[in-house]
């Protein structure tokens, strides 16, 4: 994968960038991920300086972050309609901006919280953009801990080379819902709704890290500063 040396840099831009699309009175998804953080930060600068927000945190670390930071925080039985959404993705696709997700642990959550939101703004450094969605980064499936292995043998069946995420401690890696994350490398997906939908009927699997025709507008960070593509004729959701 392309590195940089201002990496952080172009992800805190782009994250400032993003900050500043919020306004008082929003009903505001907070992302996970290392340049959803940035954003956090971000708004906590303008939450101190008198934006007034409620946030709604896709993780526990995000919801821990925000705390910190002074951003008033709640959930979707407060508040079930969001006005937006703020997240980082793994992997963007130029074209239709479909996206992989998943790779902090949280994208169930993730995909809750932006089903329930009216735009989703992604925000990510230059190099998460791909022509093919897979051909970089593995996906995500997130998989119920009992019988985990029969469905990553389904997994493998598909075509994927199926992998147990592990913990620093060599344990398995569990999400914030308590389920394990079985990692898939494709060698690139070329028909993400097919493969979306096949995952969807395999019973175990409690969600997958394809976020399909949700997103809004792509904030990118890169060497020649802050650009944004939007998606032709997207309409928010009521």
């Amino acid at each position: 994968m392309p590195t940089h040396p201002n990496l952080e840099q172009f992800k805190e831009a782009a994250a400032r960038a993003a900050a500043e699309r919020v306004q008082s009175g929003m009903i505001i998804g907070l992302g996970s991920g290392t340049t959803a953080a940035h954003v956090t930060r971000a708004l906590g600068e303008r939450v101190k300086r008198g934006l007034k927000i409620v946030g709604v945190p896709t993780s526990n670390q995000t919801s821990k972050l925000a705390g910190e930071l002074g951003i008033p925080i709640s959930n979707l039985e407060e508040h079930d309609a969001i006005d937006l959404t703020i997240d980082g993705a793994d992997e963007v696709e130029m074209g239709t901006l479909h996206l992989i997700k998943g790779h902090g642990g949280a994208l169930l959550r993730e995909k809750i919280v932006a089903h329930a939101s009216k735009r989703l703004l992604i925000v990510v450094d230059e190099t998460k953009l791909v022509g093919r969605l897979g051909i970089r980064e593995s996906l995500p499936v997130e998989v119920i801990p009992f019988g985990w292995r029969i469905v990553a043998r389904q997994l493998e069946h598909m075509g994927a080379k199926a992998a147990l995420r592990r913990d620093a401690a060599g344990q398995p890696f569990l999400s914030d819902g308590g389920h394990y994350i079985v990692d898939c490398t494709f060698p690139g997906i070329a028909a993400p709704s097919e493969l979306s939908g096949k995952l969807d009927r395999i019973v175990g699997i409690v969600e997958h890290g394809l976020f399909l025709g949700m997103t809004a507008e792509v904030i990118i960070g890169g060497a020649g500063g802050v650009t944004s593509i939007q998606r032709e004729n997207f309409q928010a959701r009521i």
